[in-house]
Formats: C-alpha cells, sequence, structure tokens
C-alpha cells in the first residue's frame, strides 16, 4: 500500500478507535462486550470502502467477536478484583453458551448479509427498549434455572449473540438479574460469558467465512485483522473505566441515553438492510 493509500487509512482507522473506546467503557458499565457498537460501526467503514455487501455484515460481525475476545478478558478481570463475578453461574452457563454461539454461526453462514443486518436491527431495537424501560429490580424467581431450561437459556443468548456479533451481555444480565442475582454481579459474570460468547464465535466465522469471495485484505475467514487491529485496543483501555463507572454513578440516566442511541442505530441498520 502506498503512503498516499496508508494516509486514506488514518481518519477511518480514528473513527474506529474512538468507537472502540466507547464501546469499552460500555463493556464496564453495563457487561456488554461492545459489539452492539463496534458492529454498525464496521458495518460503516466497510460500505464507505465499498466491500461486497454479500459479505460486509458478516465481516462486522466475526470481526466485532474476535475484539470482543480481549475486552471481556479485561473487563472481568477488572471485575475480580472486586470480587463482583458470580463464579457458579459462569461454570454453569459457560458450556451451553459456547454450543448456542457455535450453532448460531453455522446458521449465519446460511443467510445473506441483509438478512444478518436485519436481524441485527430488530434484535438491537429489542434491546433498546429493554434498557429503556426494564428495571434493574424486576425478579421471576430467585436462582437460575437448572436441567432443560437451565441449558436452553445460555444456549439461546449463545444463538442470538453470535448473529448480532455481540458479547451477549445485555441478554445475559436481564436474565440473571430477573433470576435474583444482583446488578452488580450480573454484569461482572457477563464480562466472562463475553468471552464465552466471542472466542468460539470468531473461530467459527473464521472457518465458514474460509476462501469467501469478495472478502477485503487481512481477513482470516470473516474476520478482519485491520478492523481488529483498529479497534481492539481501544476497547481494552476503556473497559476498566467503564468498569469503575458502573460501581461509582447511577445507571438509570446512562440506560435511557444508551437505549436511546441504540435504538437509533438499530433503525439505520433496518433500513440498510431493507433497502
Amino acid at each position: 500500500m502506498t503512503i498516499a493509500g496508508i494516509l486514506e487509512l488514518l481518519p477511518f482507522a480514528a473513527a474506529l478507535a474512538v468507537a472502540g473506546l466507547g464501546a469499552g467503557v460500555l463493556a464496564g458499565v453495563f457487561g456488554v462486550g461492545g459489539g452492539i457498537i463496534v458492529v454498525p460501526a464496521l458495518y460503516q467503514v466497510l460500505t464507505i470502502f465499498g466491500v461486497d455487501e454479500a459479505v460486509r455484515m458478516h465481516l462486522s460481525v466475526a470481526t466485532s467477536l474476535a475484539i470482543i475476545v480481549p475486552t471481556s478478558l479485561r473487563s472481568l478481570a477488572a471485575h475480580a478484583k472486586r470480587g463482583a463475578v458470580n463464579w457458579d453461574v459462569l461454570k454453569l452457563w459457560a458450556p451451553a453458551m459456547a454450543l448456542g454461539t457455535l450453532l448460531g454461526g453455522g446458521v449465519a453462514s446460511l443467510l445473506s448479509g441483509e438478512a444478518l443486518t436485519i436481524i441485527f436491527g430488530v434484535l438491537a431495537l429489542v434491546v433498546a427498549v429493554q434498557l429503556g424501560l426494564g428495571r434493574d429490580d424486576w425478579r421471576l424467581r430467585d436462582g437460575v434455572p437448572r436441567g432443560v431450561v437451565g441449558a436452553a437459556l445460555p444456549a439461546s443468548i449463545g444463538l442470538l449473540s453470535a448473529l448480532m456479533g455481540i458479547g451477549g451481555g445485555t441478554f445475559s444480565v436481564t436474565a440473571m438479574t430477573l433470576c435474583g442475582i444482583s446488578i452488580l454481579q450480573a454484569v461482572a459474570t457477563s464480562a466472562g460469558l463475553g468471552f464465552v460468547i466471542a472466542l468460539p464465535g470468531a473461530l467459527a466465522y473464521m472457518v465458514i467465512g474460509w476462501g469467501e469471495a469478495g472478502l477485503p485484505p487481512a481477513s482470516i475467514g470473516y474476520v478482519n485483522l485491520l478492523g481488529f487491529l483498529a479497534v481492539a485496543p481501544a476497547t481494552v483501555l476503556g473497559a476498566p473505566l467503564g468498569v469503575s463507572i458502573a460501581h461509582r454513578l447511577p445507571r438509570r440516566a446512562l440506560r435511557i441515553a444508551f437505549a436511546s442511541f441504540l435504538a437509533l442505530t438499530s433503525i439505520r441498520m433496518l433500513i440498510a438492510g431493507l433497502a
């Protein structure tokens, strides 16, 4: 690549780094992996660069999952230092969630880019409504379910998260708080579950995208290394700041602001998928 070509990439790399920093902060505050922001950001950059529409959303989702791997580990370590992680739930949910994630990767391989974009838009809108209207003190039961339901719940979270390219934090945190787990424990535990989703999810997208036509340079399957290198360091830097915010500031105003932003983003993604 020429010097002019590198200079042309710098503004987009900077924009991705800013998005990554914001994603890292959100990972710490809400227990999300940051993918809910990273996926639309990557999608817009790939659109600007004229990447084939058939693989654009798959690339965004897969690269986001790869980025969540270090982010979730950094966030988990920060929460673990504060003793907030519920290791029992993490161990209980991890196997089924990993299997659900692999299934989600397989489903994604059968979907068009437009379908995957619409799925992201719809589910992101559901997340926005839940964040805006939901309450941390709502309860359905005491303790997470066991047996078939106990396996189906994390497996479903893994599947949906793999289709969206997110760490599943919003789904996981909601499920745990409805089962009587405190919000701080749910957020902290969700960081570990984000890793359980992100690692097998990214690997699955690498495999199913191997040799796919229309992929940009520096792609391993559907995971683009340039996007990973631009965003991942910023998300890792932002995660501890988010953890600090989660433990100090009122969450309600933050939830409403994030829900509003997410609603607008989801609508934009729906328009792109339906266009």
